[in-house]
């Protein structure tokens, strides 16, 4: 059964985040598992997965974190593994869609319906999922498969998307 209609994004989910990097989060092996389940559903259902990876724009210097060429910027070995020949989306600013080829990838693969994940809630998969060029699609956000810096900015978080967008645990996902 293929969902050509359906995408997976996962926004963010670099080595900086996790323990050993240069700014790591709360929750992020939970995280990381229920990402890593929704890919292995998407990918028998075959629906379409898309990493989208930030990398801090060097021309201001070198950031805190995500500096191309460090191991950091890399996305997570067991993301990359389940989806190696996803398309990989390069931005620079917290919304995946500024600056970047996230909705000439999203047309071509006839997207409709777009179920986005990822680091950090209230920054990058909020701007993402809110942002001007996500409106022609049903946008979900899968709110056990995001993370931030703590739980409280996390609920907060979802809390301030969830009259604008659909918020799903991780089990509703795909379907």
């Amino acid at each position: 059964m293929t969902h050509t209609n359906k995408t997976l994004i996962v926004i963010d989910l670099q080595n900086d985040y996790f323990p050993d990097g240069q700014f790591p989060l709360w929750n992020t092996d939970t995280v990381l598992n229920n990402i890593k389940q929704v890919m292995t559903k998407a990918n028998e259902l075959n629906i379409p997965i898309v990493h989208v990876q930030h990398v801090a724009d060097s021309s201001k210097g070198k950031a805190p974190f995500f500096n191309e060429g460090t191991t950091g910027v890399a996305i997570h070995n067991e993301i990359m593994a389940l989806a190696p020949d996803a398309p990989v989306v390069v931005k620079h600013f917290a919304d995946g869609f500024l600056q970047t080829n996230l909705e000439q990838i999203l047309q071509e693969m006839g997207s409709e319906e777009l179920f986005i994940c990822g680091m950090m809630t209230q920054n990058c998969v909020t701007h993402t999922a809110m942002s001007d060029d996500a409106k022609k699609y049903q946008v979900n956000v899968l709110s056990d498969c995001c993370t931030t810096v703590n739980e409280m900015i996390h609920l907060i978080a979802l809390n301030a998307m969830a009259p604008k967008i659909n918020l799903l645990p991780s089990a509703e996902a795909l379907a």
